[in-house]
């Protein structure tokens, strides 16, 4: 089965331009060179998936047009990719249904510390609404739609309560999807996990792949990886390892995301990288 996707955001955890600078590439005028957080939209088997949240989350929605989302899957826990969750009410109000979020457990446990209006009881009224799923990195899982979910009906004052019955209509299946897992630093301190949607590959955050997870990525048409900067990283790959990481998959085409102001701008860096590698750009569209 083949999969869309679709760059939300490639910039790091500051995006680009960064607030305050004025280097080359914060002062670029190319439209690529403007990097909302790291996120893209996965349309796959009837199904429309996010991958991440960050601050930039709602703009992300906004300027994609995006007014139905199934699912989101988190990579890890930090800011820049969870920050923007609450945003999720807007889904709450116009579709009437929960939002579907697949993360690992101790994801879950810091959205109950960050969140922890959205998972109290009684619940703040107007609080997000989700549908917790835990997954297990050395496992596929499957991702449903939320068109099956009991219909959300609020009360005001008390917020939301479920309907007695879900929609009517066809039934849209479930996709599986296979998680890639990776480390945020190469002492193995914190789990990451990228996404495999059929023939594409999302990975993000990684600094440390083992080789056991590249059994996993045989045969893709296109892979992501993240880059921050030329040199290495403490918690991200440094070009050399992306491109390396690149080869070492095979796909036919690779593109570079989370990138930073430290890397050239778009078309200085597009121009000096490999064949079949390039650097992505919010908006940019796969498959």
């Amino acid at each position: 089965m083949k999969a869309k996707l679709t760059f939300l955001g490639t910039g790091t955890s500051s995006g680009v331009p960064m607030i305050a600078c004025d280097c080359p590439v914060c002062t670029s005028t190319d439209p690529r060179d403007k990097r909302l957080r790291a996120s893209v939209l996965v349309e796959y088997g009837g199904l429309t998936i996010v991958v991440d949240a960050g601050p930039d989350f709602r703009q992300q929605m906004l300027r994609a047009g995006v007014t139905h989302i199934d699912a989101i899957l988190l990579t890890h826990d930090h800011m820049d990719h969870i920050g923007g969750l609450d945003e999720t009410r807007a889904f709450n109000l116009f579709e009437a249904k929960p939002v579907n979020i697949y993360c690992e457990e101790y994801v879950l446990n810091s959205l109950k510390r960050m969140y922890d209006y959205a998972f109290a009881c009684p619940r703040y009224p107007g609080a997000p609404e989700w549908r917790m799923h835990t997954i297990d990195a050395s496992h596929p899982f499957r991702v449903y739609s939320n068109v099956g979910e009991r219909r959300l009906v609020w009360e005001s004052g008390v917020g939301y309560r479920y309907g007695a019955a879900a929609d009517g209509g066809a039934k849209i299946p479930s996709v599986e999807v296979i998680p890639i897992q990776g480390w945020h630093h190469k002492e193995k301190e914190l789990s990451v996990l990228g996404y495999r949607f059929g023939n594409i590959a999302y990975i993000t955050d990684f600094n440390l792949l083992e080789d056991s997870e590249f059994e996993k990525l045989k045969g893709l048409d296109y892979i992501t990886a993240n880059c921050v900067k030329r040199s290495p990283h403490h918690s991200h790959f440094s070009l050399k390892e992306a491109l390396d990481f690149f080869e070492k998959v095979g796909a036919h085409e690779s593109y570079i995301t989370h990138m930073s102001h430290l890397l050239p701008r778009h078309a200085d860096f597009a121009a000096e990288l490999p064949p079949h590698v390039h650097p992505a750009w919010d908006g940019l569209v796969l498959g």
